[in-house]
């Protein structure tokens, strides 16, 4: 009766939306677990790519874990890296194709990072340590939130960078010329690389300050 009663867990249980709300703040994977800080770094100096890519980690990680979860009992233990790999290689190069075929400027701004998808951290964590060992849709919801809990951080970096970097966000100038006529000056420091770690430094130590258990558990 236990087990039927398991099998009729609501869609969206307490259990279930904690999958997609705990990625966002104290199991976030870059703030706390410190994972996918290279992407961070690299496609966030404007906001769209860092949307884009958003999306992009969104889909992968979210079908590679309902895959990898209903292969899960076929896959033979010794080979199952590469089982991944190959699901998650194969998601890439849709995303990939897609960009190319609608997005060609956002496809090019990002590179040879949509690429390096197949390689990153998280998606390989979450399938290691969730997916290979829970049913389809507790995955499905797991690669929704930690993809949302990673996109969110690209947003807030690829925000403050275009728009204190370039004085526009989305392409779109938002800065009033006014601005420029009294002296502004947009700050170029925001467009390199080391400003993103600088954000994403910035944005773990009001996490901490604000979540206390955070510095407990570190």
């Amino acid at each position: 009766m236990s087990e039927a009663k398991k099998d009729r867990e609501p869609l969206f249980s307490v259990k279930n939306r904690k999958l997609l709300t705990n990625p966002l703040n104290r199991e976030n994977p870059i703030t706390v677990q410190v994972l996918g800080i290279c992407s961070a770094l690299a496609v966030t100096a404007k906001l769209k790519p860092s949307f884009v890519m958003t999306l992009s980690v969104v889909f992968v990680m979210a079908m590679a874990n309902v895959v990898i979860s209903l292969m899960r009992k076929g896959i033979p233990p010794r080979i199952r890296i590469i089982v991944q790999l190959t699901v998650i290689a194969a998601l890439v190069i849709l995303v990939d194709q897609f960009l190319k075929a609608f997005v060609y400027d956002v496809s090019k701004q990002l590179s040879v990072f949509v690429g390096l998808i197949i390689t990153n951290c998280i998606i390989m964590g979450r399938l290691e340590a969730f997916a290979l060992a829970n049913k389809p849709w507790p995955s499905f919801l797991d690669g929704i939130g930690n993809a949302m809990g990673y996109g969110w951080i690209l947003l807030a970096v690829g925000f403050t960078r275009e728009l204190f970097g370039s004085g526009t966000l989305w392409g779109y100038q938002v800065i009033p010329e006014g601005f420029y006529e009294f002296g502004y000056k947009n700050n170029g420091f925001f467009i390199l690389p080391p400003m993103a770690l600088i954000i994403v430094g910035v944005i773990i130590w009001i996490q901490r300050t604000k979540t206390r258990e955070l510095i407990e558990e570190n």
